[in-house]
């Protein structure tokens, strides 16, 4: 049996709007992945210690609030402290074209902006997984 990708859906900081995460984490449940939603106001520290007990493959944080530039590489911080060296971090939000730049060239993947299909970030995942993810684990 094919395992299943397992993807936590994170809100981090003080945005109180979660409708976005909640159409995503649905989305990417329909896309056959296994979706954990932690809920509001998550720190950095809340959603890496989530991501180790749920063993999951991918971490998608939303962020409406401007605080991009803070909550995404203290996560990629504590990733590489933690050792989920071998787990995505992505999300999505609003987040300036230059700022995306920034966030890639220090190791966070893709970043959608409002508006992206649902169906393209379910893509992006897959081929994520299959090309870092799935060969090591069928072996």
């Amino acid at each position: 049996m094919e395992r299943k990708i397992r993807v936590l859906i994170a809100k981090a900081g003080l945005d109180g709007h979660d409708r976005g995460a909640k159409v995503i984490a649905a989305a990417l449940r329909d896309a056959g992945m296994e979706v954990i939603y932690t809920g509001l106001r998550q720190t950095p520290e809340m959603i890496v210690e989530a991501a180790l007990q749920e063993d999951v493959d991918v971490i998608g944080i939303s962020i409406l609030s401007g605080a991009h530039m803070t909550i995404f590489p203290k996560v990629l911080k504590l990733m590489k402290e933690k050792g989920l060296d071998d787990v995505l971090l992505t999300g999505g939000g609003i987040i300036p074209k230059e700022d995306i730049q920034k966030l890639k060239e220090m190791g966070v993947g893709e970043l959608f902006t409002p508006g992206t299909p649902t169906t393209e970030i379910a893509e992006y995942i897959k081929k994520w997984y299959n090309e870092h993810k799935a060969v090591k684990n069928e072996a």
